[in-house]
């Protein structure tokens, strides 16, 4: 039973950090149907931003200022690859902006793999400390992901479905070529969205840099596809099915490799996400959409 135990913190931690990057891609989606394919390399970049902050600031950044900083100068990025990338493809063929978003993709990484060709270790952050709990031991760590990725969740769910803003969104998402006659700015909307989106992406790098010290620029390929992955079980356009589809694809891989070798993770992962497609072609939450004929 402590095994078991101990294996859902680490299932629950893992989980939290796949939701994160999941919600910037079902965001994307959900407002302009397209798959933001940069946006992994935009949670290694986090991770990077994340060490160049703690290795050259000339003060020790306490951890919520470097947080807002990382998720800034990321959400920022996704921004501006949006308005000089993205937005201009608006109305081109969906293949496109699926190309343009892979091209953007493979500059940012090997721009990264050419500034540092090598594995870089992240330094630490604050002093880690570990809690034994009837026999589980959690680290201070674990509880920092589990606290910051559920505020951040949080505040995201009550921005979407409890704000202007969110209203706004949900419009856009649902009929953007209505929602101009009503007042809204869909070019504002869209980037608030990337800003918001790809700012959590940052800060789950900074966080998966945290938990798994050791970071590259090829870190983004196989983690931002494996979000995309958890992104798609719940259900892709769903803000609740990122989040649902990014703990159980966490439970699956730890509880894989605890049970298995190390080498079935993926294989487990990705039959997973064809089994569910199956039966569930649009994801556990998501739903087919209307179309008027």
């Amino acid at each position: 039973m402590a095994y078991f135990a101990q294996q859902s913190v680490n299932a629950i931690s893992l989980g939290f950090l796949y939701a994160l990057i999941g919600l910037g891609y079902t965001m994307v989606y959900g407002v302009l149907t397209m798959i933001n394919f940069a946006h992994g390399d935009l949670f290694m970049l986090g991770a990077f931003v994340c060490l160049l902050l703690v290795t050259f600031s000339p003060v020790a950044l306490p951890f919520p200022v470097l947080l807002v900083l990382v998720m800034a100068i990321i959400g920022g990025l996704g921004v501006l690859i949006e308005r000089l990338a993205y937005r201009p493809l608006r109305q081109a063929p969906r293949v496109s902006a699926v190309i343009t978003a892979l091209g953007c993709g493979l500059v940012i990484s090997n721009v990264t793999l050419s500034i540092s060709p090598y594995s870089r270790a992240m330094p630490e952050v604050f002093d880690d400390r570990y809690f034994n709990v009837l026999g589980v031991g959690v680290s201070l760590l674990q509880l920092l992901i589990i606290g910051v990725s559920l505020a951040l969740m949080v505040g995201l769910d009550v921005l979407i479905y409890r704000t202007r803003f969110g209203m706004a969104l949900r419009a856009v998402a649902f009929d953007a070529k209505t929602v101009p006659l009503m007042g809204i700015s869909v070019n504002r909307i869209i980037s608030l969205t990337f800003l918001i989106g790809t700012g959590l992406g940052g800060a789950a790098g900074m966080l998966y840099g945290m938990a798994f010290p050791v970071i590259s620029a090829s870190m983004g390929v196989l983690v931002g596809w494996k979000a995309f992955i958890a992104a798609v079980i719940g259900g892709i356009g769903n803000i609740r099915g990122a989040v649902l589809g990014g703990f159980i694809l966490g439970t699956v891989e730890i509880f894989s490799v605890a049970m298995l070798p190390s080498t079935y993770r993926d294989l487990i992962s990705y039959s997973l996400l064809l089994v569910i497609l199956i039966f569930k072609p649009y994801g556990i939450l998501g739903r087919a959409p209307n179309v008027k004929v």
